[in-house]
């Protein structure tokens, strides 16, 4: 495969050019749970030449950082990144190899960032991987296995992976677009669980991201989240560094009625999560509701009675 790569942009294949895509030059850093680390480097390990490397599915919920968890393991690898944004419109030619009209009439061929880094030997993150169709998947199949190849009905060529291609896909816990099949989530594996991150973890993600915040400003937005995280609402530290972001950016404007401290952060949690998220617990109860946690089957007294009243024959609930 190495004697296949040319010195510039472009790889040629059974007589195909592709142009290929540029890595990913972010350099994030990870902080807190360690081991969930270790647990996607070890994937990647080849302990024997007869060894396959593992695609891992790293879940968890929205904005917790399973991409950046992912760019960093590949920084440690020291490796090429290439991230693919799954959408619920990815094409198979849009994964692998697209075509390209140019102005002279001809057709170029353009890799997409996943055979890019198949074929420089990179890593390549597949981004929200459950928001992708079957058709999509189902082209994935062969790399996914001992085989490690595409094939390009487009370009009309077969793919074969790099010895030194990674990959791993990510997935929001939370409603899919598609549900992945049976024989696609058997290759993805293990799963990693990313959970959201501790007190002191979530303080040093906030001043990492923005260390001109004020130490009151960045205790209470991470004392906000960390109850929203016990009373299990969806809020992650991405809410929590947008929050920030606006109430500095509210509190920075010259007028003359200037905001105070709390208004500006009461404000940014409004325009961010929603006037519901000024009242965690008060949020929490409606989900509860809203999922049928707090709710016995009705019966007479719900008829007659409301939840409150001392009546209701199921009160003390």
């Amino acid at each position: 495969m190495e004697d296949q790569i040319t010195k510039g942009q472009s790889v040629t294949l059974d007589g195909v050019t592709l142009n290929l895509s540029r890595p990913d030059r972010t350099k994030p850093e990870w902080i807190g749970q360690t081991e969930v680390l270790k647990q996607v480097l070890a994937c990647w390990l080849v302990v024997d030449p007869r060894d396959f490397p593992l695609a891992p599915r790293i879940i968890g919920m929205p904005g917790i950082g399973k991409t950046t968890l992912a760019m960093v393991a590949s920084q440690k690898r020291k490796q090429p990144l290439y991230i693919f944004q799954c959408t619920s419109d990815t094409r198979p030619e849009d994964l692998l190899v697209t075509p390209v009209l140019a102005e002279s009439g001809k057709i170029s061929y353009h890799a997409s960032p996943l055979v890019s880094a198949m074929l420089n030997g990179g890593i390549c993150i597949l981004d929200e991987g459950n928001r992708m169709n079957e058709k999509s998947w189902a082209s994935l199949a062969p790399l996914l296995d001992h085989r490690r190849y595409v094939e390009s009905i487009i370009a009309g060529i077969q793919i074969q992976a790099h010895t030194e291609f990674r990959c791993c896909v990510t997935m929001n816990s939370d409603e899919s677009t598609f549900e992945i099949p049976d024989y696609i989530l058997s290759r993805l594996q293990p799963t990693l669980q990313l959970i959201m991150p501790s007190h002191r973890d979530e303080m040093a993600i906030l001043k990492y991201h923005l260390p001109f915040a004020s130490e009151d400003l960045l205790q209470r937005t991470v004392e906000f989240l960390q109850r929203s995280h016990q009373l299990d609402l969806d809020f992650s530290p991405r809410d929590g560094i947008h929050i920030l972001q606006y109430a500095l950016k509210r509190l920075s404007q010259n007028s003359d009625h200037p905001l105070s401290k709390d208004k500006a952060w009461k404000e940014a949690v409004e325009k961010v999560l929603g006037d519901e998220a000024l009242d965690l617990d008060q949020m929490a109860a409606r989900k509860r509701r809203a999922l049928g946690a707090e709710r016995l089957p009705l019966g007479l007294g719900d008829f007659f009675f409301g939840d409150d009243s001392p009546l209701h024959p199921d009160t003390d609930r």
